[in-house]
């Protein structure tokens, strides 16, 4: 018997860090790196980080629903990050960078708004996260994939995405 799959896709600052969480949790079986929201078919990495394409890093989540829910994931991602900080996470700065929830479903847009709100209460600031319908989603580059797993040593790794795990209790 298969296993059937949903999809999140969230976008929370670099790619990299996002994908470092969502894939150490149970009940996810896959996590991607790439690109969603913008006007460009078909981006590079080098048009997503022009910020001309309008396009938003994000990491698409495959998870079974059975083991964990998209309203657990999204307490993951307003944990992961700081969505009250439009177009930026850390150093990291552009529309690229952006808070979004791109929902594939009506279920998963009613999920993401009741869960902003809730959320709002860990915050001084206002939310500023986007939320809006999923559109086209193109993979990027194949050494974007897995990265943290990958380069462990890199120095953006270990600055930025190794303190981001030991805060959330993860690795």
């Amino acid at each position: 018997m298969s296993t059937i799959l949903s999809i999140a896709t969230f976008g929370a600052g670099c790619f990299w860090c996002v994908e470092a969480v969502f894939e150490q949790l149970d009940g996810v079986h896959a996590v991607e790196s790439g690109y969603m929201g913008g006007e460009v078919q078909d981006p590079t990495y080098r048009e997503i980080c022009s910020g001309t394409s309008g396009h938003a890093e994000v990491t698409q989540i495959h998870y079974d629903p059975k083991i964990v829910s998209f309203e657990t994931l999204l307490d993951w991602l307003w944990r992961s990050h700081d969505p009250t900080t439009l177009n930026r996470q850390g150093a990291d700065i552009g529309t690229q960078y952006r808070s979004a929830i791109f929902y594939h479903n009506e279920a998963q847009r009613e999920a993401a708004e009741a869960s902003k709100v809730a959320a709002q209460k860990d915050f001084t600031a206002p939310i500023v996260t986007e939320i809006t319908s999923a559109t086209t989603y193109y993979p990027a580059e194949d050494y974007h994939q897995d990265y943290y797993r990958l380069n462990p040593n890199a120095p953006y790794c270990q600055i930025v995405i190794r303190p981001k795990l030991e805060k959330l209790a993860l690795e």
